[in-house]
C-alpha cells in the first residue's frame, strides 16, 4: 500500500517538473524569437505598432490612439455646470432699461439659440471687458417679464441661461478666465398695483467672483490674455494665401508645442493657458487652442464633444474640431496627432492620423455628441464631407 502512494505521489511530481520545464521553455523561446505565444493578440499589436515605427508594450502603453493619448490617467471634460439662484424681492425700484438688439453676433452655436438665449448672449458678449473684474454684474433688464409671468418661469428662463452659457463658453474659448460654475442668475420682482415685471441680471451670487480658479484680478486676467494673444497673433503674422496651409501649420504647432497632462494636475489643464502659455494639457485644451488661433485667422472651425473609443475598446470623453476648408467640414483631432514616444520616433503617418478627417473615417472611433451637459439643450455640429481631404 504504502509502495502504491509513493508511485502516485511520484507521478504528480514528474508531471509538475514537465510542466514547469514546458512554461520556462516557451519564456525562453518568446524572449529569443519575440514571438508572444501565451497571448497572440497582444502579439499582433505589438507587430501593428512596430510597423507604425514604435514599439508597443501593454506594460508601457507607450502608444495608443486614445484619449489620454498613451496615457493611463482619464481625462473628463471640465463642462460648465449652472447654479441657478433666484432672488425674488417686492420692491417699487424703478425698473433698468437695457437692450442688447444692437449687438451683433454670428457664432455657429450662437445661431442655434431661442431668442431669449440669444438675448442672454448677447449680453454676455456686451459685458465681455468688464467681467474681467469677475465681479460685474450683467443687467438682463425686463427681457423676459413674459417668459417669467408664465408657469414654470423660472425653470424655462433657467434652461434659457443654461443654453446661453454653454453656447457662449463652446463659441468663445478665450474667456477661459471665467469660470461658469461660479455664475448666479438673479430675479428682482417688482410689484405695481396686480401687475409684475422681472429684472434679471447675472453676478457672482455668494462666490468671491466668478473668475477661474487660477486668477484673482483683472491685472491677471488681462496679463494672460496678453499672453495667448501674442501667440496667436505670432502665428497670424505667418499665415499664408493657402488655407489647407494655415491650418496645418496650427495643427503642427500645437502638438510640437503641447505635452498631454495625464496628472490633469497642472493650472488651466482645460483651457487655451494652459495650452499655449504652460504648454501642458487635456484634450479640450488642444481643442479650444485649435478653434482660438483658427478664428483669428477667420478659418470657421468649431469644437466638438462626445466619446472616442481607443485601441483597447475602451470609451472615454473626448473633445476635437471640426474644420471648414474648400467649402467642406473635415474633423481634426490634434490630441491623437501628439503621440506619447518611447524607445522610438513618432512617424509623419502618425501626426497626420487624425487631420482632415472625413465622416467615414472619423466615425470609426469618435462619436459626437450635441449635449453639452445632461440636462442641456442638444445642439447639433456641421456634416463633415463623407471623404476624407486629399
Amino acid at each position: 500500500m504504502k509502495s502504491k502512494l509513493t508511485s502516485i505521489l511520484m507521478f504528480f511530481i514528474i508531471l509538475a517538473i514537465i510542466f514547469a520545464t514546458g512554461i520556462i521553455g516557451i519564456i525562453i523561446f518568446q524572449d529569443i524569437f519575440g514571438i508572444n505565444i501565451l497571448n497572440p493578440e497582444s502579439q499582433q499589436e505589438a507587430e501593428y505598432y512596430e510597423n507604425e515605427g514604435i514599439l508597443y508594450t501593454s506594460e508601457e502603453n507607450i502608444y495608443t490612439n486614445d484619449s489620454s493619448n498613451g496615457k493611463s490617467t482619464l481625462e473628463s471634460l471640465e463642462i460648465p455646470k449652472i447654479k441657478t439662484t433666484i432672488k425674488s424681492t417686492n420692491t417699487s425700484a424703478n425698473q433698468t432699461s437695457v437692450n442688447y438688439d444692437n449687438v451683433s453676433v454670428n457664432k455657429y452655436f450662437f445661431n442655434q439659440l431661442n431668442k431669449y438665449s440669444q438675448t442672454i448672449y448677447k449680453a454676455l458678449e456686451s459685458n465681455k471687458e468688464q467681467m474681467k473684474s469677475g465681479t460685474h454684474q450683467v443687467n438682463l433688464g425686463t427681457a423676459f417679464t413674459d417668459v417669467l409671468s408664465s408657469e414654470d418661469g423660472q425653470k424655462k428662463l433657467g434652461d434659457y441661461f443654461q443654453s446661453a452659457i454653454e453656447a457662449y463658453f463652446y463659441d468663445n474659448p478665450d474667456v477661459f478666465y471665467l469660470n461658469a460654475s461660479k455664475m448666479y442668475l438673479n430675479i428682482e420682482t417688482t410689484t405695481r398695483g396686480s401687475k409684475k415685471t422681472y429684472n434679471v441680471y447675472i453676478n457672482n451670487g455668494e462666490a468671491s467672483s466668478y473668475l477661474s480658479d487660477n486668477f484673482r484680478s483683472k491685472a491677471q486676467v488681462d496679463d494672460a490674455v496678453s499672453k495667448v494673444s501674442n501667440i496667436r497673433n505670432s502665428l497670424i503674422s505667418k499665415k499664408t494665401s493657402s488655407v489647407y496651409d494655415n491650418i496645418k501649420m496650427v495643427h503642427n504647432y500645437l502638438i510640437d508645442n503641447i505635452e498631454y497632462d495625464s496628472s490633469l494636475s497642472s493650472s488651466n489643464t482645460y483651457d487655451i493657458y494652459g495650452a499655449l502659455v504652460n504648454g501642458k494639457c487635456v484634450c479640450e485644451g488642444y481643442a479650444k487652442a485649435f478653434k482660438y488661433i483658427l478664428d483669428g485667422m477667420g478659418i470657421e472651425s468649431t469644437l466638438v464633444i462626445g466619446k472616442a473609443t481607443n485601441s483597447t475598446g475602451r470609451s472615454e470623453n473626448h473633445a476635437w474640431n471640426y474644420v471648414k476648408l474648400d467649402g467642406n467640414y473635415y474633423a481634426v483631432d490634434t490630441t491623437w496627432d501628439d503621440p506619447i514616444v518611447v524607445n522610438g520616433v513618432a512617424t509623419e503617418s502618425m501626426k497626420y492620423k487624425y487631420f482632415l478627417k472625413g465622416y467615414g473615417e472619423i466615425t470609426k472611433d469618435h462619436t459626437p455628441s450635441g449635449k453639452f451637459t445632461e440636462d442641456g439643450m442638444e445642439f447639433s455640429y456641421p456634416s463633415l464631407s463623407y471623404s476624407s481631404y486629399k
